[in-house]
């Protein structure tokens, strides 16, 4: 049964009238006529029958009425724009997924809000894997904070703030001056950091465009694996800044000797959750949190 059909069926037994039905759904009285023809032939009930100049509900609709009544409040509230978010009734389970060095800041800030605002919410912090977007697309993860806005079709970005990139180099590396000459800093070996395991990067396309080129000896996934590299071997590396107020000893930070595009942080999300109250209200934390929160 469409809702057309059940809203007929509710202005109906409210007016017991077919033309004081018809002003209400905005509709002809012949078009109402034939709402009533239809819903008696799907419950084999009169609905409403003439009683000298008036019609009244059958026993039937009288035993249908208030459910009728409920089932058009809650489909209208379900079909009406949501204007508002009451919070303290929220129950919710969100996924984000955040690159390491984000995920204290994320989890501690987005907790905290949820414990004093929505009691009954839950979030769930993932690390970073393959950075497969599929997930977002598939609703296994709700939010993505990272360093990649995705490209994927469907999938939105809001890249809420940036952070420098800096050389991280092992003390032996010959790098521990104030200003690095560029020769000096492709002349170690380098490690490269991509969650997808990618070699090449913006850092390479710059030195191209100098006719340089840097040594790669290995990639990984995450700035914890080559920072540990760097520790055990004469190499260097590159990582954005607030990632080195806690480095391990025996490591040295130097600015870059060239200029290099600043790293984004960005919120990434299917765009089905483009109107949703609760998905914007997360959003907006997870953006009030970094952009203000001194990282690392």
């Amino acid at each position: 049964m469409d809702f057309n059909l059940l809203a007929g069926l509710d202005a109906l037994l409210e007016h017991r009238s077919v033309q004081d039905a018809a002003a209400q759904l905005h509709l002809t009285p012949p078009a109402v006529s034939r709402i009533l023809s239809r819903l008696r032939a799907a419950t084999g009930d009169e609905i409403l029958v003439r009683n000298g100049r008036h019609m009244i509900p059958t026993a039937r609709a009288l035993e249908m009425r208030s459910e009728v009544r409920d089932l058009v409040a809650r489909a209208e509230q379900i079909l009406s724009p949501r204007r508002s978010l009451d919070l303290a009734q929220l129950q919710r389970s969100f996924v984000v997924r955040c690159h390491e060095s984000l995920a204290p800041t994320v989890a501690s800030g987005v907790v905290r809000v949820i414990a004093n605002t929505a009691p009954q919410v839950q979030l769930r912090v993932l690390g970073e894997g393959s950075g497969d977007d599929r997930d977002l697309a598939q609703g296994l993860v709700d939010l993505d904070v990272g360093a990649e806005p995705p490209a994927t079709a469907g999938l939105r970005a809001r890249v809420i703030t940036s952070d420098r990139m800096m050389l991280v180099a092992s003390r032996d590396a010959g790098l521990d001056v104030e200003n690095p000459a560029l020769e000096a800093v492709v002349a170690v070996p380098h490690i490269a950091i991509s969650r997808r395991g990618r070699a090449r990067g913006h850092l390479d396309d710059v030195l191209a465009e100098a006719g340089l080129s840097r040594k790669i000896i290995a990639t990984v996934p995450t700035v914890a694996a080559g920072l540990a590299i760097l520790e055990t071997t004469t190499s260097a590396t590159v990582i954005p800044e607030r990632l080195t107020r806690s480095l391990p000893e025996g490591l040295v930070v130097r600015p870059l000797p060239f200029t290099l595009q600043a790293a984004p942080i960005a919120l990434s999300w299917h765009r089905r959750y483009d109107s949703d109250l609760a998905h914007a209200w997360l959003r907006d934390i997870v953006a009030a949190t970094l952009g203000t929160a001194t990282i690392g």
